[in-house]
């Protein structure tokens, strides 16, 4: 190992399916022009790694990010049927990782909604997502009734919650909004509510806090999305909410995701592998470049991670560099080529 190399930190790249290696390409070029911080492992992962290997989250893939704790990863596809569980799901649970950190903020400038800066954490681990469910058979039809148990814990409430309130005082955000649906689901969100509650007692002064019933929250979200800074929810008000805030800044090509837990962190582009555009090189990869800027920030590496988002502002100015999603005519190697120079320049 080079003497470069061990300063480099150590980081799994995972490169999905469908559209995934090639915006996975012109993020590895792109961080190339940053200085190459990261000594990336190469891992595989979803239908590639299922039909390479005959499994969807390769024992190979895990141990690597037990061993460097930071994992940058493309859109993974989990085939319909089958029995397969979502890859995203079990890392989730595999490595704890409880905060899901969704970042909306304004780039292409003319659009519906200006100057949108706003944050969703969403709990990761708890609610519906936990999975316990049956079907109870009547007479001849085995799937009559469907049922579905929801999980939360004052546990994991205090501590997606305090995850919120930190993240806001660090990043100097002025409010949280604590969303829920406790006037329905008393006891589910209920407990959610009531521990946010508590622990934002302990930031009186620091952070302004309110409160949102979830419906009402979706439609205040596209009547005045301005009053909104940081919204922290559960697990699947969160998801929803999340795709919501992207569509208000360019949808899910637009769209970064960080999941963090106390061992490792995980940081992806939230939309899918969109096999239909796969090798067309009309690939948008934006949301993977953003979700690397998250990841140089969890790596206190903020000058490389301004630098990034500078880059890709200043790409996406103007028509000139957008890529087809965006209305515009750029190829995806043709968008990391704008960004590189633009990096070394």
């Amino acid at each position: 190992m080079t003497t470069a190399s061990r300063n480099k930190i150590p980081a799994t790249l995972i490169p999905g399916d469908g559209i995934g290696p090639e915006i996975v390409d012109v993020v590895e070029r792109v961080f190339d022009a940053l200085g190459s911080p990261y000594e990336w492992e190469r891992r595989q992962a979803g239908l590639n790694a299922l039909e390479q290997g005959g499994d969807l989250l390769p024992e190979a893939t895990l141990d690597s990010i037990r061993r460097t704790g930071l994992a940058l990863k493309g859109p993974l596809t989990t085939p319909v049927g089958g029995g397969f569980r979502s890859v995203n799901v079990r890392l989730r649970e595999a490595f704890q990782l409880y905060a899901n950190v969704r970042p909306a903020r304004t780039i292409i400038p003319g659009g519906r909604y200006e100057n949108i800066d706003l944050v969703l954490v969403r709990e990761n681990l708890e609610g519906l997502y936990v999975g316990h469910e049956h079907y109870v058979p009547i007479d001849d039809d085995p799937h009559a009734v469907a049922m579905a148990t929801g999980i939360n814990t004052r546990a994991g409430s205090r501590r997606i919650a305090q995850f919120a309130f930190d993240y806001a005082v660090r990043n100097r955000r002025r409010k949280v909004t604590i969303v829920h649906k406790a006037n329905v689901l008393k006891a589910l969100t209920g407990l959610f509510l009531e521990t946010a509650r508590q622990v934002a007692s302990g930031y009186e002064g620091r952070v302004e806090v309110d409160e949102r019933i979830v419906d009402a929250c979706a439609m205040q979200l596209v009547l005045n999305p301005w009053q909104f800074d940081v919204i922290v929810s559960t697990n699947l008000f969160g998801d929803i909410l999340s795709d919501q805030i992207a569509g208000l800044v360019g949808g899910l090509g637009m769209a970064p995701g960080a999941n963090i837990g106390d061992k490792a962190a995980i940081f992806e582009a939230v939309h899918g592998s969109a096999p239909d555009i796969a090798g067309q090189g009309k690939a948008n990869p934006s949301a993977l470049l953003l979700a690397g800027a998250l990841m140089l920030d969890h790596s206190g590496l903020f000058n490389e991670a301004q630098r990034l988002r500078a880059a890709i502002d200043a790409v996406l100015a103007t028509d000139s560099g957008r890529t087809h999603d965006l209305g515009g005519s750029v190829s995806t190697s043709a968008f990391g080529d704008l960004l590189t120079e633009r990096l070394r320049g």
